[in-house]
């Protein structure tokens, strides 16, 4: 199969080539190619397919309902890897759990399902992490409200087996009560705030477990600028720590929530605008290394309540590419192959797959991204609801098999 009339962008750059693809593998990138069958691509872009490392299920209900509706919607919105969180119902925590998500890891007409693992189950009791990595799991989940002697046990897991620890920062000393980021909206509609505080404390310990432990750990859609200064402070100190944040948290602060809008209660909470100002700084400036679209859908049975009662989360996935081209490049934060980076190429190496690149070799695991098409976003519990964004996935080229969307 030759891709033609396209241009191709990864992290290296754009450029007018053709692709050859064979037995699931980029054989060739190069003009004039030879090969049956063609497919012309028109003029758009052919890109890596998104690896999104912070995925959740519909009202976080593990079954195969909503593993084939989330491989659907992720392909359609470009996404080829989502990796889900292992905080499910039932959680992600034991090998038969884990057999169930794997079954579904290559789903007809949709994406490649990942997932992680949770570290600890409820009792805080360390799950078999060893034989939940051999089984195939990307990696290692942790919230900060475990204890610091738990900690320490599930790093010297990551450090045997060399994978990245995807680590949550957070209090839930403070925010088990609160809703939202403190300050004058959580006040105004008479809402009990959450504390940034409650994830740089946490943040700083994790880093000094990174130290002591030399360990890789990724720190899950951060929220706080304070965070950032910490961790990209730690990266000069040659800690391997890395920054994920989402895209919400970029566009939308807490005035989001005014109204009571519970499409905008997320988890992190939104942050204040003056926040959000300095993670876009922070963003524009380099030090975040990865996106998500923090993808958490709910029924509206769960969102259509009262602010406090509402779960948390919203709709992204769906629109993941047309989403991050419309506000992030046509907006003028990232340049699209800068994108491709953040989207692509540092999240597939996190979890120690090869991706984000379109050269010899590579699995051909691609999204065909018409950048003149427009799309509303429908999804009820989206924040972007009624928005029409730039950009369509038309085709996508999964272990180099042709879906047609």
């Amino acid at each position: 199969m030759v891709i033609t009339n396209v241009v191709v962008c990864d992290g290296a750059g754009e450029r007018a080539v053709d692709v050859k693809i064979s037995d699931g593998k980029i054989v060739e990138v190069g003009s004039g190619l030879k090969g049956e069958p063609r497919i012309d691509g028109k003029g758009a872009y052919l890109l890596p397919g998104i690896v999104d490392t912070n995925v959740r299920l519909k009202d976080s209900q593990l079954n195969g309902t909503n593993l084939h509706r989330l491989a659907g919607e992720a392909l359609g919105g470009g996404v080829t890897t989502a990796v889900l969180a292992p905080d499910t119902a039932p959680a992600v925590d034991n090998v038969i759990v884990l057999e169930f998500v794997q079954n579904h890891r290559n789903l007809e007409k949709g994406a490649k399902i990942e997932t992680t693992i949770a570290s600890t189950n409820e009792e805080e009791l360390l799950s078999n992490i060893a034989i939940l990595l051999k089984r195939g799991a990307v990696a290692p989940y942790m919230t900060t409200s475990v204890s610091n002697n738990v900690a320490c046990r599930i790093a010297e897991y990551v450090k045997m087996y060399g994978v990245t620890l995807f680590c949550k920062a957070q209090d839930t000393s403070l925010s088990s009560v609160g809703v939202m980021t403190e300050g004058k909206i959580a006040t105004k509609l008479g809402l009990v705030g959450i504390p940034p505080l409650g994830e740089t404390v946490h943040v700083a310990r994790m880093i000094e477990i990174a130290r002591n432990f030399g360990i890789s750990i990724l720190f899950k859609s951060i929220a706080s600028p304070r965070s950032i200064e910490m961790i990209t402070r730690a990266k000069e100190e040659g800690i391997d720590v890395k920054c994920e944040v989402s895209i919400h948290h970029l566009l939308h602060c807490d005035e989001a929530c005014d109204g009571f809008n519970t499409a905008a209660k997320l988890n992190p909470p939104l942050p204040s605008k003056e926040n959000m100002e300095r993670l876009v700084a922070f963003f524009k400036n380099g030090e975040v290394d990865l996106l998500t679209t923090l993808h958490q859908p709910n029924s509206p049975v769960n969102k259509e309540v009262a602010f406090a009662d509402a779960a948390y989360g919203c709709a992204a996935i769906a629109e993941a590419m047309a989403l991050y081209y419309t506000k992030l490049v046509k907006g003028g934060l990232v340049t699209l192959p800068e994108l491709v980076r953040l989207v692509c190429e540092n999240p597939a190496t996190l979890i120690g797959k090869a991706g984000g690149r379109i050269a010899p070799g590579m699995d051909a695991d691609l999204v065909l991204f018409d950048p003149t098409a427009e799309v509303v976003v429908e999804a009820p519990d989206s924040l972007y609801r009624g928005e029409s964004l730039s950009g369509r996935v038309v085709m996508a080229f999964m272990d180099g098999e042709i879906v047609r969307l």
